[in-house]
């Protein structure tokens, strides 16, 4: 490994390999199973229904702290953390980001030094 990760960024980085497994586990069990993703989300009763409000406006508020951290930070190619999880999972490019973030962290700190 690399000087730049730091323990928090490996935390990070462990959280994105497990909201990857976990989602796309159950994406393909969806998948096999021939189920109405989108349907089951909103018509699953008030407790399914909630929880996915929650999930989206985190989410939603997840994605706009990493555009604005990301050109705070300088990082390049931000957005393609909010494309990912549309592609992947929120759970799986949320924390990798926060793992890239640590390691940006890092690499300004030892450069400043």
């Amino acid at each position: 490994m690399t000087r730049h990760w730091s323990p928090l960024a490996l935390v990070y980085a462990g959280l994105a390999v497990a909201g990857l497994v976990g989602t796309w586990f159950f994406n393909a069990l969806a998948i096999v199973q021939l189920r109405d993703f989108i349907g089951d989300l909103v018509t699953s009763g008030p407790a399914v229904s909630s929880i996915t409000v929650d999930l989206l406006v985190v989410a939603v508020a997840g994605s706009v702290f990493i555009i604005v951290e990301a050109r705070r930070m300088r990082m390049r190619f931000g957005w393609l953390y909010v494309v990912g999880a549309g592609i992947t999972a929120f759970a799986f490019t949320f924390p990798l980001f926060l793992a890239m973030r640590e390691r940006r962290k890092t690499e300004l700190a030892r450069a400043l030094a």
